[in-house]
């Protein structure tokens, strides 16, 4: 069934794709972060900064830490992940949104974190975002895999449930706006293979 979804290594000239695809799976909380920068004369739009993260060369999560999937000729997903090293621990969270899921970081150092797991909604449903996740878990070389997901994002905390991930911790997430729905960050992991 998903022969058809081709994996491969995202190379510097996918950043605006990983951009829109690591805004995506945030729910929009990465161009959020972006408009900060944006404040600051850094670039003219949230996009444009998170195209300017995506193609940093040594940058934790940007596009050498990224696989991309394709399907019916199109990038259709993205999924971010990287070794979680101890110098997390030497990182202060320099805005308090981002307090909550740093914390839960800094708990499962050693693990294979996925930071970014997104895919196209029209192109959702089709077992694209299982692939990545598969993906994912193979790279993590026997390692434990780690995520965060919002507690009412109900798709991918199945998607997670599905392929053996379970809740470790929860952490209440920061409103961003005044009538911001409230939810928790979900830590959630899933055992060495």
């Amino acid at each position: 069934m998903t022969a058809f979804i081709a994996l491969r290594q995202a190379s510097r000239r996918d950043a605006s794709e990983l951009a829109i695809l690591a805004d995506i799976a945030s729910h929009g909380f990465a161009s959020w972060l972006w408009c900060a920068d944006v404040a600051n004369g850094v670039s003219d739009t949230p996009m444009e900064r998170g195209r300017l993260k995506m193609s940093e060369l040594d940058a934790v999560g940007s596009w050498r830490d990224s696989v991309i999937a394709e399907a019916y000729g199109e990038v259709a997903g993205v999924a971010i992940g990287h070794a979680l090293e101890d110098g997390i621990g030497d990182i202060e969270a320099t805005i308090p949104a981002t307090e909550p899921m740093l914390a839960l970081q800094k708990t499962v150092v050693g693990s294979w974190f996925i930071g970014s797991l997104g895919v196209y909604r029209h192109l959702r449903g089709i077992g694209i975002g299982r692939r990545l996740l598969e993906d994912q878990i193979d790279r993590a070389d026997r390692r434990p895999v780690s995520l965060i997901t919002a507690s009412d994002n109900e798709a991918a905390l199945s998607l997670y449930g599905r392929n053996g991930f379970l809740e470790a911790a929860r952490a209440d997430a920061v409103s961003l706006f005044e009538n911001s729905k409230s939810h928790a960050w979900v830590l959630m992991t899933r055992s060495a293979a």
